[in-house]
């Protein structure tokens, strides 16, 4: 199976080349490495890597937790290898050539280029500003992978950034800054494996897709609300 490891460790010659050798000799395959952050002599790294499914992840991460300086804040399931941002403007290039669905694209499209278990497209009342905040969101529109009903923290304020649940499951949110929409990315929290945050750079990514899809959509963001429900008789 393929799975996300993110670590934090010094910036410095050679550590980088401990964690991959650890990585080697715990048996996992590593197929991507992506930097997220250089700062202040620290860096955070997300690797992906195929993981054979008869070892215990344990092993792994008492390899890691024995390079000086290094810590692991997450290893989670991954639906495939992290995406560049090139793959963001052939994602935009998709909702622009069909904008009828291009909310569904976008929800579709984002778990993959995150790293993430699942997404909705979620409109909050209009009148939320005037209730102090809060107020019940409902699903416009949802991937494939998401769960029924999907779990759904309080996005409001409207503004992009990460959230964690009490159940351990974290989640980016960006508003798409019209109609109440917001789209909501989630990485469940599924034992024994503990998917990391959303990093503040995978936020900005974020937020950038849905701001240049609502340029795109523009008009065609208000149509988005709850499914319809027909009555059987």
């Amino acid at each position: 199976m393929l799975l996300r490891v993110r670590v934090t460790l010094p910036d410095r010659p050679g550590t980088l080349g401990q964690v991959a050798r650890t990585l080697g000799v715990s048996g996992a395959d590593i197929v991507q490495v992506v930097v997220l952050e250089r700062l202040g002599g620290r860096a955070v790294d997300d690797f992906t890597v195929v993981w054979p499914g008869a070892a215990r992840v344990e092993r792994l991460l008492a390899g890691l937790a024995a390079i000086p300086g290094v810590r692991v804040d997450g290893v989670w399931r991954a639906i495939g290898a992290p995406t560049a941002t090139g793959q963001d403007a052939e994602l935009l290039a998709q909702i622009a050539a069909n904008p009828t669905d291009g909310v569904a694209t976008l929800v579709d499209a984002v778990p993959g280029l995150l790293g993430a278990d699942w997404a909705v497209a979620a409109v909050v009342p209009l009148d939320w500003a005037s209730r102090g905040g809060g107020g019940t969101a409902t699903v416009g529109h949802a991937s494939w992978r998401a769960p029924e009903p999907p779990r759904l923290p309080e996005v409001t304020p409207l503004r992009a950034r990460a959230l964690t649940g009490v159940d351990g499951s974290h989640y980016a949110v960006a508003p798409f800054g019209r109609a109440g929409l917001v789209l909501v990315v989630a990485r469940d929290h599924t034992e024994p494996l503990t998917a990391a945050a959303f990093h503040a750079t995978e936020v900005d990514r974020l937020a950038q897709l849905v701001r240049a899809g609502a340029v795109i959509l523009g008009d065609r963001l208000d149509l988005v609300g709850p499914p319809t429900v027909t009555s059987v008789t």
